[in-house]
């Protein structure tokens, strides 16, 4: 069996322990591991031969699930199959949040894919840093400058602003972001955007819970989204120039040299942070703009290519219950190889993950679970336009922000042009 899947952190630890799967049920697994870009070309070509090449697909709510919906099994009917296992703790044991944005389109009751990671842009900082100047911050700045979400974006850019002028013995920049133009760009825009009070479209928590195909027009013209680029556009002048080349690798191994006190990024990165910089690292939800907080959710499901014949969908299906579950959650948390954090509720309750959000922590990534948990609460999880055109208006909106933050355009000249653009692109995609 083939498992086609991005070149993820659970996907890296599942990798290297497959053998516990193949030894229960005699089934090897060949993973295949790609870029996102390069993996929806190939997933697209894949459904649309009529054969299955891969049984098992790394469904990305945006760019895999919402276009090609209709190219996946709907897994209610091997979850009621009697001679195929149940699924542990059944889908009420996923995250709500998550089971409804990585595993259903439009439908509330079809699911078409397992939650199976989850990362949230939450604040990454240099506790170490924050700890040795946080009086003379105080001072300076009027406020505790101690992040977390009561924080606000126009304090976040005064502390980044202090390190720039009164730190640099220690760092040579308050802040990075993953700006570069890419994919990165629009999330990283996305959590000011929406904190803002501004959104892609009307509905927004809806259009990206459970997807639309036909979203209505795109109301980045509002008086609030073209605030919230206005400030983002301010906050990039005082960040590490270098940010406008990064995604979120870049973000964060510049995180990690010791070059910024501070970022947005992946939560998943803690991981990775911990053993460059074990202890030095805090972890915490986003600020808060007018209308609050907003965190990216970029998590993603695996579901079955609809092309699989019957008993290789019996073969899938085991596949994803074993590595969606509670059990083999809790490895990839272990893992030296991987890692990923749960999307399950009962994988948080144990006593020994509860015990790794502690230092010293055996599960480095637990070490963000304060700040996950407040992330993914209804009011405070972003998620993007899950539309079947979602890839193409991606495009519209990082290539525009790009213009913006290089001074081509004005804030309002961007959110406009964005606008314009993604007008055009839902209303042909919708006609098609």
């Amino acid at each position: 069996m083939n498992f086609i899947s991005e070149n993820t952190a659970p996907t890296a630890a599942i990798a290297a322990n497959t053998r516990p799967f193949t030894d229960l049920t005699g089934i090897n697994v060949n993973i295949v591991t790609l870029e996102l870009t390069a993996l929806v070309q190939r997933v697209a070509l894949d459904l649309a031969s009529g054969r299955a090449q891969y049984q098992v697909i790394y469904a990305d709510p945006y760019q895999v699930l919402a276009p090609y919906q209709r190219g996946l099994v709907d897994l209610r009917s091997l979850q009621a199959d009697p001679n195929l296992p149940d699924l542990p703790g059944g889908v009420e044991d996923f995250i709500p949040a998550q089971m409804d944005a990585a595993g259903r389109f439009v439908d509330r009751e079809a699911v078409y894919a397992l939650p199976y990671d989850a990362p949230t842009m939450i604040w990454q900082y240099r506790r170490d840093l924050f700890e040795k100047y946080h009086d003379r911050m105080a001072d300076d700045l009027g406020f505790d400058p101690v992040p977390g979400g009561e924080r606000t974006w126009e304090e976040y850019l005064q502390i980044a602003q202090w390190f720039g002028k009164n730190a640099t013995s220690d760092v040579r920049y308050g802040t990075g972001h993953q700006a570069r133009q890419h994919d990165s760009l629009m999330n990283d825009f996305s959590n000011v955007l929406w904190s803002y009070g501004g959104d892609y479209f009307d509905n927004g928590k809806e259009v990206g819970r459970l997807g639309k195909r036909d979203p209505g027009p795109c109301r980045l013209d509002s008086d609030a989204a073209i605030a919230g680029a206005a400030f983002y556009n301010r906050l990039l002048g005082v960040a590490d120039p270098a940010s406008k080349t990064w995604d979120w690798d870049g973000v964060g191994a510049a995180f990690r040299a010791g070059r910024l006190a501070m970022c947005p990024n992946w939560h998943e990165f803690a991981a990775s942070n911990e053993q460059v910089m074990p202890g030095k690292v805090g972890y915490a939800a986003l600020p808060k703009g007018p209308a609050g907080t907003a965190n990216m959710y970029g998590g993603t499901g695996v579901g079955i290519s609809a092309n699989t014949l019957p008993h290789e969908r019996g073969a899938a299906w085991l596949f994803l219950v074993w590595a969606t579950s509670p059990e083999t959650q809790l490895a990839n948390l272990k893992s030296k190889a991987g890692g990923g954090t749960p999307t399950r509720t009962s994988v948080y309750e144990l006593p020994e993950v509860r015990a790794a959000e502690r230092r010293p922590s055996p599960m480095p990534n637990m070490l963000t679970a304060a700040a996950v948990r407040q992330a993914w609460r209804a009011e405070n999880i972003g998620l993007r336009p899950k539309i079947p055109m979602w890839n193409e208006c991606n495009t519209a909106i990082f290539t525009q922000l790009s213009r913006m933050l290089s001074g081509a355009a004005t804030p309002e000249e961007a959110m406009r042009s964005i606008k314009s653009r993604v007008d055009q692109i839902v209303a042909r995609g919708w006609v098609a």
